[in-house]
This record gives structure tokens, C-alpha cells and sequence, in this order.
């Protein structure tokens, strides 16, 4: 029978600090060395953005600890987010760390807040609570004021750790259809109560001069949108019903760095094509090494969002909800300009795609990111995911199987020198492993060299409504 790590430390009695060290050292060393990787997917147009931008909340060199239950332990919506801040903002030197925990509430992570984040002194927090808090039960008081306290008891702990700012985001949804199919209006019921645990998260925050993010307001919206299209078999809040998958993750992601006031520029690329002969700057991050025959070469240390494709009506390509969302536009952003076009139109040129332009859609301005979902940083993109993966998995262990036990310990132990030594020397190591982890990450973020072909052509592209039309009898 498989002995918690939990039940081993119980049994011990006046340890020696030798032993200690070497007991919870084999915890550690036993972190799973593969990572498991859930790759999101899918393709489409642009909605209106759905929020204006905030002021930017987030400086150069925060350190941004990503809360939550077991939403959050999925893994997802924290790799996308930190994929986002490693990747598209380089620039600001971010490093993230991730909390989620199976099964919590907020006055759950309340009681393990001091052990288990202090020690990664965190400038920004990101907090998703409120799925088991609403207890999958109707209102009432007693569940509002519970979760209220808990709400208020972390909110108030990471100011006095010289937590900066916090994200607050509140709870997301249950999918109207997978969600307890047999009860057909269980997901209103229990969606009218997740509605006010996220009012009272974002008074909460509000009175504590934090940002607030809609998750749930943002989710249902996207939910009902996207079923309206996709029919109700296309989940948002995952197949049981509460765990979204990577479509309903990307949602969140969107909702929290929207909500840290991000702009979405990833850069710029101007084109002057006067006399078929090309000139080209470009914005910081991006730098065009040279402009032969119709053909950028630009080298770039700022990616584009990838999204890796997928079918259109799946929940595990990310793709898929792009429709219903405005990420796009409004956090990915990465932009071709070219004047002085000598045809009417231009086909464009992007890694394997060629799509075709007129001369006013490319003077305002197109958005590769958009236009090429699969694209020269795709592939240079999956492999930092899987990279951001595997480092998420070893703080999810380090924390669940490490670090939260030093409690019991330091409370079995309280008059013991050689405990507190034990679980310092520990600590440390630990810091220092995911400290290098974090390099690890950054320094996967490697300059991409790409290419941008730029044809001019004669002829009109044709217009949907002729392409689509009967030919003549």
C-alpha cells in the first residue's frame, strides 16, 4: 500500500536533522521528469473587443503568483497566461508561478497562503475562486459570507506580504448542457450563484483598490455565443461540466491579461513599396535584416499568441473559440503596413501561406497574427508550451507534496531547532530549483527569423458574394 508523504512525516520522532533532509530531499527527487502536454488548437475572424483596456498594472521584473482550485491545477489557463508573458512581453521580465489546488475554496488557500506563497514574495496575485465555494447548491447567505471572509482574509494577507496588486478574478461558469445533463436547469441555478460570488469578489476588490476580472460575466457570454453556433454540444466549462477545456482556458487567459491592462501591440512591420523596391522599419522587439526581391527578413525576439490548429467545433483546440472572443485584436496584435503598393492588390506571403490583400486593407494595416494562424513561430511557439508545462507540474508537486507539510512539521515540531533548519535548507533549495526553472523558460524565448513575401497583384481578389454566387445558365 503507497504511504502518503504526509503519513511518513507523522511517524517520526525526534528526527534528526540528516533525516529530515533526506526524507523530504526524496519527495523532491521524485517530481515526474515528462511533462503531459494538453496543446490547445483552432482558427477565425475577429468580434468586437468585449472590455476597454485598463492602465497597464503590471512593472518590469514582477514576480506573479497564478491562484486558484482545481481549475487552476488544470494547468492551462496558467500556461497560456504565462505563455503570453514570457513570449509577446519579453521586454518586462516577468516570471510566474503557479498555486491552483484540487478541490479548494478561498478560505481553504487563506489558511496555507503564509506557508506555501510567502516564501515566493510575489509582487502580483491572481486569484480564481468560488466553484466550490458556491458549495453546487443554491444561494444563500452562509455561503456568500463564507466566501466573502476567505475572499477578504487573502486579499488582506498579500498586502501585508508587499503583494502590489492583485487580479482578482472570481468564479467562471458551468456549461449549460454538460453540467448535470439530466437537470436541465441546474446550470442557471447554480450559475445565478456563482453570479454573486463574483459580485462579491469584485467588491471585495473594488474596496481594496484591486483589479477586478469578469471571469464569470466574460465565460457566459462566450459560452452562450459560442453554443448558439457550434450547437450545445460545444462545451465551455469542459465535458463534466466545471473544467473547461483548452477553448474555455483561453477565455480566462484573455480575461486576466486584459484585466492587468496589457495593449496587445506585439509590434509593427512598415513597408514602403514605391517603384516595386522595398523599404521596411520596424517597432522594438523586431528588426528587418534585409529587403530583397519582395522579401523581408526580419528577425524577431517578440512572438505573436500561437494558436496550434485543430477542427473548428472542438473544445481542445483553442482555435475554436476565437470567434467568440477578441484575443486577437485586442492582446495580439502583431502588424503589416505597406504603402505605395503599385497593383491594387498584393498576395502576402508567411511561412507555408499565401492569402491575398488590397492595397487599402494593407495601408491600414493587417494583423498577421490573425490572418496566419499557422505561422513561422508556430512550431518555436509549441515547444516553449511544453517547456512552461513541465515547469507548472514541478511547482504544482513542489507545493502539494513538499512545501504545505512543512506546517505539520513546524507544528508537531514547534520547539525543535533542527526542524526549523531542516525545513529552511529545504525551502531554499527548492527556490533555487524554480528560480533556475524560470531561466530555463526565459531563456527558451530565442530570436525567430522569418520571412514576408510581398507580390503585388493586377486583379481584384474576388469578392465572397461572386465567389459564392451560381454561374450563369
Amino acid at each position: 500500500m503507497k504511504t502518503h508523504f504526509s503519513d511518513q512525516c507523522i511517524r517520526l520522532i525526534r528526527p534528526t536533522l540528516s533525516t529530515l533532509i533526506a526524507i523530504l530531499c526524496f519527495a523532491i527527487l521524485a517530481v515526474p521528469a515528462t511533462p503531459t502536454l494538453a496543446d490547445a488548437s483552432p482558427t477565425q475572424p475577429l468580434t468586437q473587443p468585449l472590455a476597454p483596456s485598463n492602465e497597464l498594472v503590471i512593472q518590469k521584473g514582477d514576480r506573479i503568483a497564478i491562484v486558484g482550485d482545481s481549475i487552476t491545477e488544470q494547468k492551462l489557463y496558467s500556461r497560456f497566461m504565462e505563455l503570453y508573458l514570457l513570449a509577446c512581453v519579453p521586454q518586462l521580465e516577468l516570471t510566474t508561478y503557479q498555486f491552483g489546488w484540487g478541490g479548494e475554496r478561498a478560505p481553504g488557500f487563506a489558511t496555507r497562503l503564509q506557508n506555501d506563497m510567502a516564501p515566493w514574495q510575489p509582487t502580483v496575485v491572481t486569484t480564481c475562486y468560488g466553484m466550490n465555494d458556491g458549495r453546487y447548491r443554491t444561494y444563500n447567505d452562509d455561503i456568500g459570507a463564507a466566501y466573502e471572509k476567505g475572499t477578504r482574509s487573502i486579499q488582506e494577507q498579500s498586502k501585508q506580504l508587499g503583494v502590489r496588486t492583485m487580479i482578482v478574478g472570481g468564479p467562471g461558469v458551468v456549461d449549460a448542457d454538460t453540467w448535470r445533463p439530466n437537470d436541465p436547469e441546474a446550470d442557471q441555478h447554480y450559475n445565478d450563484n456563482l453570479a454573486k460570488l463574483s459580485e462579491i469578489a469584485g467588491r471585495v476588490a473594488q474596496e481594496n483598490n484591486f483589479v477586478y476580472a469578469p471571469l464569470h460575466t466574460l465565460m457566459l457570454q462566450t459560452m452562450q455565443d459560442a453554443k448558439a453556433e457550434l450547437g450545445p454540444a460545444y462545451h465551455v466549462a469542459g465535458r463534466d461540466g466545471v473544467h473547461p477545456y483548452p477553448n474555455g482556458h483561453i477565455v480566462m487567459a484573455y480575461a486576466f491579461l486584459k484585466a492587468m491592462g496589457f495593449d496587445g501591440h506585439i509590434g509593427t512591420i512598415t513597408v514602403d513599396a514605391k517603384n516595386n523596391s522595398l523599404s521596411a522599419s520596424a517597432t522594438d522587439g523586431h528588426r528587418v535584416l534585409s529587403t530583397d526581391n519582395g522579401t523581408l527578413k526580419i528577425e524577431s525576439t517578440r512572438y505573436p499568441f500561437c494558436f496550434h490548429d485543430g477542427k473548428d467545433n472542438d473544445p481542445t483546440n483553442t482555435r475554436s473559440i476565437l470567434p467568440f472572443i477578441p484575443f486577437n485584436a485586442d492582446l495580439n496584435r502583431f502588424m503589416l503596413i505597406v504603402n505605395n503598393l503599385s497593383e491594387p492588390t498584393a498576395d502576402i506571403t508567411w511561412g507555408s501561406q499565401t492569402k491575398t490583400f488590397t492595397k487599402t486593407e494593407l495601408e491600414a494595416g493587417i494583423n498577421l497574427a490573425d490572418a496566419f494562424l499557422d505561422n513561422p513561430f508556430s512550431a518555436t511557439f509549441k515547444t516553449l508550451s511544453q517547456a512552461v508545462a513541465h515547469k507548472q507540474k514541478i511547482e504544482t508537486y513542489t507545493i502539494k507534496h513538499v512545501i504545505t507539510h512543512f506546517r505539520s512539521l513546524i507544528n508537531d515540531f514547534p520547539d525543535d531547532p533542527e526542524v526549523g533548519q531542516a525545513t529552511a535548507i529545504l525551502r531554499r533549495k527548492l527556490l533555487e530549483r524554480n528560480a533556475q526553472d524560470a531561466a530555463n523558460v526565459r531563456a527558451a524565448v530565442t530570436p525567430v527569423t522569418h520571412a514576408i513575401i510581398i507580390t503585388p497583384t493586377a486583379l481584384e481578389p474576388e469578392s465572397e458574394s461572386e465567389s459564392e454566387s451560381e454561374p450563369a445558365q
